[in-house]
């Protein structure tokens, strides 16, 4: 994939059958997040809010997800997913798991917010 300037060049150049996810998802933080800063880093969408909050980008056979360390508390309902350090696999194609990204999301602005 090409490196993209802004997020909305990233999705546009992610392969089509990432594209919709990628905009769901960018959605989803959008409307949790509404006053994170949304950039491009290490290559991927990201988003800030009080430090680091989340990222997504798109891959070979999954849609990777990135809110950090907090996945431990979510350990029960990641059963299914594939996961590695800070990181959820979303298979491309299927629906994404609205309600679980929202809990995520939430609980690493809860997480960020009770750090400053």
């Amino acid at each position: 994939m090409h490196v993209a300037k802004d997020v909305d060049a990233y999705i546009k150049g992610a392969p089509k059958e990432t594209r919709a996810q990628l905009t769901q998802l960018r959605k989803i933080i959008k409307s949790m997040a509404p006053d994170a800063e949304e950039s491009i880093s290490y290559r991927m969408p990201y988003y800030k809010y009080n430090g680091a909050l989340v990222g997504f980008a798109a891959f070979k056979n999954h849609i990777g997800f990135f809110p950090g360390a907090i996945i431990h508390e979510f350990e029960r309902e990641l059963k299914g997913y594939q996961t590695a350090k800070g990181t959820i696999h979303f298979p491309i194609g299927k629906p994404l798991p609205v309600t679980l990204i929202r809990k995520l999301i939430k609980a690493r602005i809860a997480s960020n917010e009770a750090r400053t």
